[in-house]
């Protein structure tokens, strides 16, 4: 198995249902009690392709893109429309809106995380699919530039340092991202409803771990 970088096409996926899912194993006691747990230290995500009524050239962009991952073989980029910024959807990533360390004079390379804060709970998700272009960095409150003071690796989501951040010093991003995935299918199904439109109704993807 390999990973394509490449994205599904954005103008496909747009409108696509899904999100995350956890696995959480439930006893139930004698007493009516239950214990929880899960194996799972992160969620993965769902989505389903499936495309309404769609001109004939989508529809053959979609086959197309399918035949040249192989089928499950293959992973490849998302695009979570409802989820693939480092800050509300309605707002633009800026250099503070992630906190991913704590500088400590040492370490160098830093994974890009996004938080998810509710109450007093936080879940930090590790991102591993930036896209190009769209990190921006801080460390103590100022914004340092990419190339001279960092490098992103796009295929991992670690930040490299010329020098570790100073001790105590927030390390702070924010950027774009995709969710890496496969094809939850071997099969496709197309159908032609006109002479200038088709539709597929269900093509689903899963999140891949990397």
């Amino acid at each position: 198995m390999a990973f394509h970088d490449i994205r599904f096409p954005a103008n496909l996926s747009f409108g696509a249902t899904g999100g995350p899912e956890r696995r959480t194993e439930i006893v139930t006691l004698a007493n009516g009690y239950e214990e929880r747990n899960t194996p799972w230290a992160h969620s993965r995500r769902r989505f389903d392709a499936g495309v309404g009524l769609r001109s004939l050239d989508d529809i053959a962009q979609m086959t197309a893109f399918f035949e040249a991952r192989e089928g499950q073989l293959h992973g490849f980029r998302w695009k979570d429309w409802g989820d693939y910024k480092s800050c509300a959807p309605s707002k633009t990533p800026a250099y503070g809106d992630q906190l991913i360390a704590m500088g400590d004079d040492v370490t160098r390379v830093i994974q890009l995380v996004k938080r998810y804060v509710s109450g007093e709970q936080t879940y930090a998700r590790p991102i591993a699919k930036p896209v190009a272009g769209t990190v921006r960095i801080a460390v103590g409150g100022d914004e340092v530039q990419e190339g001279i003071d960092f490098a992103v690796d796009t295929a991992t989501g670690l930040v490299t340092f010329a020098d570790a951040p100073d001790a105590g010093a927030e390390v702070t991003a924010g950027f774009e991202f995709d969710v890496p995935v496969r094809f939850d299918t071997d099969r496709i199904e197309t159908s032609v409803s006109s002479f200038q439109a088709g539709q597929a109704p269900s093509v689903p993807v899963v999140e891949v771990r990397v």
